[in-house]
């Protein structure tokens, strides 16, 4: 029984020191970053991204994680227009956080009805959620980071 016992440990101490070997492997895997830094200026704001109810201001961060990850700030072009805004879609993506700046967003998500996030207020939205922007204020602002940085956007309707 203790030789058993001292196989099994031994085995294990083997598959662990294997799982380190892959783990620390695939962080070397990752792409290399660079330094960047992104000072706000209103110019930057641009109308080429997903949507064409909002002007973007891409914070550089695509191109110094060499596609890891995305973060801009969205600045939606008031008023809101339900018939261009209210349009059920989810993103592929890994993740996807955004945080209210200014303003107010109001969103239906799957599985959680209506929400409205005001400043301050953040959220993750989990992997290919289906979601609806139903609303938002004439100053609404917000910061979205999502991996990785090219994505799929399917839209439902």
């Amino acid at each position: 029984m203790a030789k058993t016992l001292a196989k099994l440990q031994a085995r294990a101490r083997k598959t662990s020191r294997k799982n380190a070997a892959a783990t620390r492997a695939k962080a070397k895997a990752r792409p290399k970053q660079t330094f960047n830094v992104s000072h706000f200026r209103a110019e930057d704001f641009r109308a080429d991204g997903l949507r064409s109810y909002a002007k973007y201001h891409d914070l550089g961060m695509s191109k110094a994680t060499n596609g890891l990850l995305q973060a801009h700030v969205i600045r939606f072009i008031p008023p809101c227009d339900p018939a261009v805004v209210s349009k059920r879609h989810f993103h592929d993506v890994d993740v996807q956080m955004i945080y209210v700046l200014k303003g107010w967003i109001k969103s239906e998500f799957e599985g959680q009805g209506e929400v409205t996030m005001r400043e301050g207020a953040a959220w993750l939205q989990p992997p290919r959620i289906k979601h609806t922007v139903l609303d938002y204020s004439d100053d609404c602002e917000v910061l979205e980071i999502i991996l990785p940085a090219e994505f799929k956007t399917v839209e439902l309707e």
